[in-house]
């Protein structure tokens, strides 16, 4: 991977976590104009991964409670 690749991966991933809704808006558009870039099991990765971060926000939330 090239520099600027894992540059953009990088704001990819810090995006992903400081501003999901963008990133989702930011994916969506991405699919819409490239959809040969994303492969349909890839799209299931994401959902599981999509599925586990719901998961840790909810458990982040019942300890912050505590």
């Amino acid at each position: 991977m090239s520099n600027l690749d894992e540059s953009i991966g990088k704001l990819l991933l810090d995006l992903q976590k400081d501003d999901p809704d963008t990133f989702k808006e930011l994916m969506k558009r991405a699919r819409e104009e490239s959809p040969e870039l994303f492969e349909e099991n890839v799209d299931e990765e994401n959902k599981k991964i999509d599925e586990y971060n719901l998961q840790v926000e909810e458990y982040n939330k019942k300890v912050e409670e505590d």
